[in-house]
């Protein structure tokens, strides 16, 4: 794996006085592994964001509020449905997969980045074969190369669920789970160390319009935008839209309940006593300490305004105390009660994907030839200065911490075609090339 990656503080290359400056936009997880496999490859980075990664009381980021469990697609919350952004999805959550393993299979990385790997087990009130969709998930899941995979009615009883909640059968995986807090300031340590550089800023507008102001003051050659929702300013995007999303935060240390050391889930597909799809069964250990109890996906609610007494709340707690009667006896984490945000989707595929919208020429520029790194320009021709040198990656939902490695490594093609001069493809022919290809930087064919 460090053939292709490195978990050392270094860079696995390190950058040249001429190598290429590229600025990432957007401090979440998203914007952070991106930095981190460039960086890797020999550039050199600028990460903006206006705000970071923090332990406070008010409003973190939707990196550290996400659930942050590793799911093979479409996701537990559902949305991404879409055939194109489902198929890339597959083979960009198995890379990270791949990675986060990596990470938690080393000791001292997995204490310091908050990575483990747990078993994750998902449940259904039918047997699995009697629907096409998740059987055919199921059978992928069991061929992808996960670890663990386990298939039977049984799970239901070993994990303690109530026989009166429906269940009637279920699967369980190895999956990483991630303490999001320590993750990213793990995250954001290695980078550091890695040589990116950090502005507290944020882009005003939309990122086209204000690219060459940009690259001149920042002296890039590429700008990459992982800014989730704020996408629907920065890249002009109206197709984004957010599914707000809440979890409560229990203790979990064995004191009042036996302790629950893995993941248990019911998709949103399955209907619950609500009635809604939008509400669904998500318990996860956060730490070794604390255990979210979810969820809930409401589509195109902006408002982060729920509180414990909120009706959605409360059915949320009592759904996961009726499937596992001994969370009954829990109390709650007085320091962060309830963490709620809103999951950055799209309302197609996931976009990673080049800026399609072209400048005009300027009259006065000189073509210029090759790459000049650190000039803010990297035109090799008087068409290609109408290109712009924007790549973009967000939209991924509620999945940003499975699909984070997979995106990163696309971005980082997307960054080697614009320094090439390379014209931009839309996303559907730069897609099929990946799918008909298979294969990535980071070896994911190991």
């Amino acid at each position: 794996m460090e053939e292709h990656l490195s978990f050392k503080a270094e860079p696995r290359i390190s950058p040249t006085a001429t190598a290429a400056h590229i600025l990432v936009v957007g401090g979440g997880v998203t914007g952070l592994v991106t930095s981190w496999i460039l960086l890797d490859r020999g550039y050199k980075v600028t990460v903006m964001s206006k705000q970071w990664a923090s332990d406070k009381k008010e409003q973190r980021l939707t990196s550290q509020i996400a659930g942050a469990l590793w799911e093979f697609p479409p996701a537990v919350c559902g949305q991404h449905t879409d055939h194109i952004s489902v198929q890339l999805s597959k083979r960009w959550c198995m890379l990270a997969y791949r990675v986060w393993d990596a990470i938690a299979a080393d000791p001292d990385l997995s204490r310091a980045s908050g990575v483990r790997m747990k078993k994750s087990a998902f449940f259904f009130p039918y047997r699995v074969e009697e629907d096409k969709e998740q059987y055919q998930k199921m059978l992928e899941i069991e061929s992808s190369g996960v670890r663990g995979f386990h298939h039977s009615k049984s799970l239901i009883e070993d994990y303690g669920v109530s026989s009166e909640y429906g269940c009637v059968d279920a699967y369980e995986l190895l999956a990483p789970i991630i303490d999001t807090d320590q993750a990213m300031s793990w995250l954001m340590g290695l980078i550091a160390s890695k040589g990116a550089e950090f502005v507290s800023e944020a882009v005003e507008g939309d990122i086209f319009d204000c690219e060459h102001e940009l690259h001149q003051r920042f002296k890039t050659d590429v700008i990459v935008n992982t800014t989730g929702l704020a996408s629907i300013q920065l890249a002009g995007d109206t197709s984004c839209y957010p599914i707000r999303g809440a979890t409560i935060r229990i203790i979990n240390d064995g004191g009042k309940f036996e302790k629950v050391d893995s993941a248990l889930c019911i998709s949103a597909d399955a209907r619950h006593a609500s009635g809604k799809a939008t509400e669904f069964v998500f318990i996860l250990p956060r730490s070794d300490r604390i255990l979210l109890l979810g969820g809930i996906s409401e589509p195109y609610q902006w408002k982060l305004d729920y509180t414990l007494d909120s009706d959605i709340i409360r059915r949320m707690k009592e759904r996961c105390e009726e499937f596992l009667p001994r969370l009954k006896h829990a109390h709650l984490d007085d320091d962060y009660p309830l963490a709620q945000g809103l999951r950055p989707f799209r309302e197609c595929n996931v976009r990673v994907e080049r800026e399609l919208r072209r400048h005009e020429p300027c009259s006065d520029s000189p073509a210029k030839s090759g790459h000049q790194s650190g000039t803010g320009s990297a035109d090799s021709t008087d068409d290609a200065s109408a290109a712009s040198r924007i790549a973009h990656s967000y939209g991924h939902g509620g999945s940003g911490w499975s699909l984070s490695f997979g995106c990163a490594e696309d971005v980082l093609g997307l960054v080697e075609e614009i320094l090439a001069g390379k014209p931009p493809r839309q996303a559907a022919q730069q897609a099929n090339g990946y799918l008909s290809l298979g294969g990535n930087h980071l070896g994911g064919k190991d």
